[in-house]
């Protein structure tokens, strides 16, 4: 039995995005098989399973349905931890190349098993840390969401961005320079989380 049926995903998922059926089935497995590590690695702080799918699916397809027009082609998730917002993006938007930037090995592990479970096939997980990828290597858009320290991370991404930077936040953070915020949307179902979306000037 899944933790969360399909019809139960889609409700809590409601007020967050329009989603489809083969969404709702690949978020039931995620969710599975997030359950199943947390209980023995820490992946997420967030334990219920209804607040799995609002916090962290939720959250994610709501920046996967505020990516800009035209979409990105190529996404880099820095410091994805279990994949938010990075795999649920790459779930809903096939299209897209995504890349899982995370440098903890037991969430880059965790990151390979979800991905081969999910059949995801448009997405990297490179299992280091991000100011390590190739040099001159840049990515459309860079997310970043719950990132324990922003400054530096926006540090990091800026030479790794070629457009915009889409932050799930509670704050606005100092940008670096040549940025501005063009979008500032509030997160559904939160107090005081937002989602800026960020271009270069």
């Amino acid at each position: 039995m899944p933790v969360l049926t399909e019809s139960e995903i889609e409700r809590l998922l409601a007020p967050y995005t329009n989603q489809n059926a083969t969404l709702a089935a690949k978020m039931v497995e995620y969710l599975d098989l997030l359950v199943r590590w947390n209980a023995r690695t820490n992946l997420t702080a967030i334990r219920t399973p209804e607040e799995m799918v609002r916090r962290h699916f939720g959250e994610s397809l709501f920046a996967a349905a505020h990516l800009g027009d035209p979409l990105p082609d190529t996404l880099l998730d820095l410091g994805s931890g279990a994949g938010f917002p990075g795999l649920p993006i790459a779930l809903a938007r096939p299209e897209i190349a995504v890349t899982l930037a995370e440098s903890q090995n037991k969430k880059s592990t965790f990151l390979r098993e979800a991905v081969r479970t999910l059949g995801v096939k448009n997405v990297e997980v490179w299992a280091g840390r991000a100011e390590n990828l190739p040099e001159g290597r840049q990515f459309h858009t860079v997310t970043l969401r719950a990132v324990d320290d922003m400054a530096a991370a926006l540090a990091i991404a800026e030479p790794l961005v070629r457009s915009q930077m889409l932050l799930l936040t509670t704050a606005t953070p100092g940008l670096p320079a040549g940025f501005s915020v063009i979008e500032r949307l509030p997160l559904p179902e939160s107090e005081s989380g937002v989602l800026l979306r960020a271009t270069r000037d």
